[in-house]
């Protein structure tokens, strides 16, 4: 990654940074749709947006820096990979099942598919190419003289994935903020493994979309809480996740 690269995409990766965590310019819109969450919509009209912007940049600059949207490599990750996602994913369900049961609402199917599903795929694609794609990458570049600079990178970013989604978390209480932040980035470790492990940042975005819509069980439910079991749940499975991706990083030979 070249000079010019470095400075574009750092500032490209701020600007998108800002605009998913504010919400801005798309929060500032009104779109009502059956009994899907008022920001729901407006959120993915934002990454709409991010997305025409990532693109202008990428074509105006003419950048050249593969971020990994390829075929190479997704098939064998998803092989060596996806499982340990697959399990974390499906622990989290759990742990949303076990802490909101008994539930009280019955969604419109306007609401599994867009809050639940659809919302969550924007999710994936969005976060992992300004976090995995931009700022870990960039984070590698700037360590080059370091030859544990990909390890930096993948701890850096994951950090400051998880403290991300602090502003998300403003009134749920200390306790809650900080399992959520460690469980997040646990998270984020492990996206950041399989990407530069396998050079495809498919992976991390499809991982990243199936373990968020493992959260489907919040469309059933009016009290957006978190129960202590089930923060441990997710705190156990994400520090658990992350040992692993420590393993797979110092501890194993990947052909990724």
């Amino acid at each position: 990654m070249n000079k010019k690269d470095k400075i574009t995409l750092t500032i490209l990766c701020l600007v998108i940074a800002f605009m998913d965590i504010s919400g801005l310019p798309g929060a500032l819109l009104q779109i009502n749709v059956a009994d899907v969450d008022p920001y729901i919509i407006p959120l993915m009209v934002n990454f709409c947006i991010i997305g025409i912007i990532a693109f202008a940049v990428l074509r105006i600059f003419k950048i050249t820096y593969s971020f990994g949207f390829t075929a190479k490599g997704l098939t064998s990750g998803l092989k060596s990979f996806s499982l340990p996602g697959v399990i974390a994913g499906l622990l989290s369900f759990a742990a949303f099942f076990i802490g909101l049961y008994p539930f009280d609402y019955s969604p419109t199917i306007q609401k599994i598919l867009i809050e639940g599903i659809l919302y969550y795929v924007g999710v994936g694609i969005v976060e992992e190419f300004y976090v995995r794609g931009l700022f870990l990458n960039i984070v590698e570049a700037f360590a080059y003289r370091s030859e544990k600079k990909t390890e930096i990178a993948i701890i850096v970013s994951s950090v400051v994935f998880g403290l991300g989604h602090i502003p998300g978390m403003i009134g749920m209480g200390i306790g809650v903020v900080a399992f959520k932040t460690v469980s997040t980035i646990g998270m984020g470790f492990y996206f950041g493994t399989i990407y530069k492990k396998t050079g495809n940042i498919w992976l991390p975005i499809i991982m990243h979309a199936f373990i968020d819509i493992c959260a489907l069980p919040y469309c059933f439910t009016q009290n957006m809480r978190y129960e202590n079991i089930s923060l441990v749940i997710l705190t156990a499975t994400y520090t658990i996740l992350t040992v692993y991706c420590c393993w797979v990083l110092f501890g194993r030979k990947s052909k990724g």
